[in-house]
Parts: C-alpha cells; sequence; structure tokens
C-alpha cells in the first residue's frame, strides 16, 4: 500500500513536471514567435518606407536625367551656334581684311590729296584751274569738274569714315556674340556638371535604398525562417512530450507486470512451502526432530524497485576531433562544438531520443537536424550542422539514440568538412540564450 502510494506520488510529480515544463517551454516559443511577428511587421514598414523613398529618386534621377538631356542638347546647339559664329568670324575676317584694304588706299589717295593741296597752296591751286580756262564754256567744264573732284573727296570721306564703323561695329557685335555663347556654353557645361553630380549623388542614394531593400529581405526572410523553425519546434516539443509520456507508462505497464509476476512467483512460493509443511505435520512417523527440521516458510521477493533512469546520457555524436569547443572566439560567440574527420562518408547520429523540430537547408547551417528530447522533466535541443547532403530524417519524425542522421559535410557558411553540434537546455531560440557546453552533457 505504501509502495503504491510513494509510485502514485511519483507519477503525479513527473506529470506535473512535464506539463509544467511544456507549458514553460511552449510559452517561451509562442513569446518569441510574437516578438519575431512585431519585427516582421516593422520590417514591412521599413520595406513600405524604403520602396517610396525609392520610387522619390528614381522620379529624382529621371527628372535629372531629362535635365541632362536637355542641357546636352543645348549644350551641343550652342557648340553649333559658336562655331557658327567662328566661321561668320572668319568671314568677317576677311570682309574686314578688304575693307581695311580699302581704307588703306583711300587713306592714300587722300593723303596725295591733302600733300598736293598742301604743296601747292589749297585753293589757290583750284583758282588757277579755273583762271586758266580758255573760254567761259571750258571756264564751266572746269568748275563742273572741281566739283566732281570736290564731291568725290567728301564721298571718299564719307565712305571711308563708313567703313572705319562698320569694321569697328562688325568686330565688336562678333566679339560680343562670341564672348555671351562662350559664357552661355559655360555655363551650360558648369550646370551640366552639376546636374550629373547630382545624378551621381542619386545613384549612389538609390543602389544605398536597394542594398537596404535587400538587407530587409533577407531580415525578412530570416525571420520567417526562424518563425517556421519555433512553429515546428512547438509542433516537435509536444510531440516529444507526448512520446516521452507514452514510453513512461510503458515503463511503468512493464515495471508493474515485472511485480505482479514476482508478487505471483513469491505467492506460489509461500503455497507450497505451507504446502509442504501440512504434509510434514501430518506425517506420524516422523520424530519431533524431524518436525522441527521443516523448511522454512518462503518469504516473498521484493518487488525491483522502478527504473527511474529510462533515459541514457547523450552519447557522442559522430566520429573524429574537437577542433572548435563552446565558447568565445576571434569571430564572436561560438554556440557550439566542431568536431571534424577526414573520409567521405562520416556518420553523424542522434546524441540522444527524440522528436525532429527541423530538418532542411539553411543559408548558415547548411544541411541540419534540430532534434528536441525530453530527458528526466527535462527539455533539450540538439543541432547537426553542415552535413555533406540532404538529412536521412524529416520533420516529426521520432527518432532513437544513435540513429542515423546523415554525414559530416561542408555546407552552409562552413570552412572545411565537420559537424557543428550544439546542445541547448530547453527550447532553441534565435538568441541561442538557452545554449550550453556539450562537453558535460556526452558520453
Amino acid at each position: 500500500m505504501k509502495r503504491k502510494l510513494v509510485m502514485a506520488t511519483l507519477s503525479l510529480s513527473l506529470a506535473f513536471t512535464t506539463y509544467s515544463v511544456s507549458a514553460e517551454s511552449l510559452s517561451s516559443i509562442k513569446q518569441k514567435q510574437q516578438q519575431n511577428r512585431t519585427e516582421q511587421h516593422k520590417k514591412e514598414n521599413e520595406l513600405h518606407d524604403n520602396h517610396e523613398e525609392q520610387d522619390s529618386v528614381v522620379q529624382q534621377i529621371e527628372a535629372l536625367e531629362n535635365s541632362i538631356s536637355k542641357t546636352i542638347n543645348q549644350i551641343k546647339d550652342k557648340k553649333q551656334s559658336i562655331e557658327a559664329t567662328k566661321a561668320s568670324i572668319e568671314k568677317l575676317k576677311k570682309e574686314i581684311d578688304v575693307l581695311e584694304k580699302r581704307i588703306q588706299k583711300r587713306d592714300a589717295i587722300l593723303k596725295d590729296r591733302v600733300r598736293s593741296m598742301y604743296e601747292s597752296g589749297g585753293a589757290i591751286n583750284y583758282l588757277d584751274v579755273l583762271l586758266g580756262a580758255k573760254d567761259f564754256g571750258d571756264f564751266l567744264d572746269r568748275v563742273f569738274a572741281l566739283n566732281v573732284i570736290a564731291e568725290q573727296d567728301k564721298s571718299i570721306l564719307e565712305e571711308h569714315k563708313q567703313d572705319k564703323l562698320s569694321v569697328e561695329e562688325k568686330k565688336e557685335a562678333v566679339e560680343s556674340q562670341l564672348s555671351s555663347l562662350s559664357q552661355e556654353l559655360k555655363d551650360l557645361q558648369n550646370l551640366n556638371d552639376k546636374l550629373t553630380d547630382q545624378k551621381k549623388q542619386k545613384d549612389a542614394l538609390l543602389a544605398k535604398l536597394q542594398e537596404e531593400e535587400n538587407h530587409i529581405h533577407e531580415d525578412m526572410m530570416e525571420l520567417k525562417e526562424k518563425n517556421e523553425l519555433l512553429a515546428a519546434q512547438e509542433a516537435a516539443i509536444k510531440a516529444e512530450i507526448a512520446r516521452a509520456k507514452r514510453e513512461e507508462e510503458e515503463r511503468k505497464k512493464r515495471e508493474a507486470a515485472a511485480r505482479a509476476a514476482a508478487e505471483a512467483a513469491a505467492a506460489k512460493a509461500k503455497a507450497e512451502a505451507e504446502a509442504a509443511a501440512r504434509a510434514k505435520n501430518s506425517s506420524k512417523a516422523k520424530t519431533s526432530s524431524n518436525s522441527s527440521s521443516r523448511a522454512p516458510i518462503a518469504t516473498p521477493a521484493p518487488a525491483p524497485a522502478p527504473n527511474n533512469n529510462v533515459y541514457r546520457d547523450f552519447i557522442f555524436p559522430t566520429q573524429g576531433t574537437i577542433t572548435s569547443n563552446y565558447g568565445y572566439r576571434s569571430s564572436g560567440m561560438h554556440y557550439g562544438m566542431d568536431i571534424a574527420k577526414r573520409g567521405s562518408s562520416v556518420p553523424i547520429v542522434a546524441a540522444a531520443s527524440g522528436t525532429v523540430a527541423k530538418a532542411y537547408y539553411s543559408d548558415s547551417y547548411g544541411n541540419v537536424v534540430y532534434l528536441n528530447h525530453y530527458i528526466n522533466g527535462q527539455l533539450y535541443t540538439t543541432i547537426y550542422a553542415h552535413m555533406r547532403m540532404a538529412p536521412a530524417v524529416r520533420s516529426g519524425q521520432s527518432v532513437s539514440q544513435g540513429q542515423f542522421l546523415g554525414y559530416q559535410g561542408n555546407t552552409g557558411a562552413s570552412r572545411g568538412q565537420h559537424l557543428h553540434f550544439e546542445l541547448h537546455k530547453g527550447p532553441w531560440n534565435q538568441s541561442k540564450s538557452n545554449a550550453v557546453d556539450p562537453r558535460p552533457y556526452i558520453q
């Protein structure tokens, strides 16, 4: 009766512990899932803002490209105008050269005229011409000729004056036009440089935004992967606890059957002993000394003590040498231990019986298996990473200690063939706060 009470108490204690650990672990997973969903919503908002900013920058870049294209066309037109102006200048130079030659010729004529007038006394020379007329008709002819010469001299002077003025005006006009065009070209080139620089800045900003978008997508994919892993782990923990309960019930049944068999054997032995004693007592031929030597009544054999240590300790998950232990190293915290051995087919096995939470390919872990174990009321999670090929087990599958999972490999973020093995005392989470040094746990 006392034994039954103890067993009942142990069963209730185990059931309570199972429920407590299960509720605590699942609550922790749900909390992590909610945190991930919050982070995902935040990332979605960041992605939306990023897309809006990208759209705005793209519009600005398009506007700048249009302005640059327009400015380039203007520069092209301005260069053509400058070339045309330069051609006009070359033509004008030829005209100016002709004018200057004409001016030089007139200068020579006028200088001769002035020199002649100076040498002959100016107006007196004209008087001599008039007084030297033979008759009145000749006088009129001479007066007319002198008027014509005077008009010609006047015309030459006016033309000479206009030609000089025209040359100066044309020179000033083309020089002004060329200077204006050159300044406009310089302004357009400066504008083009400014617009090009702005476009480079916008291109750099767009590239940065696109890079941020890629990071946001990566973060969202990572959060999605973590949520999927947490959901799979939640299901695996429930399945693992159910498996542990079934094994516990089977163990109890085996122990109960063993106790019943032991009690039946003891009862049978006692009955046989009592029957032998009665037979001996009824024998009158035996002396009192013989009756005193009757066989003692057999004492029932005690029932075997319940074996609470159903699960063995963790075993070494693969062959090889430990190349990196749990702890801090130059690249940061190393949450597991690396075990390596040369060979194309170095097997990896389950360190303990449990349920597969996830078996898939991860960018960081490569081909990886997550196992949940429920051992003596404590939940554990083991991770087997960088397998050579797809795992030999599937999500939700129950595995036994020592069962084949895959081969050592070099997949994911790995630098050589090995097994990266992690042990978490509790459920896995992205912060790896439950990770512990595996060495004390494995044999």
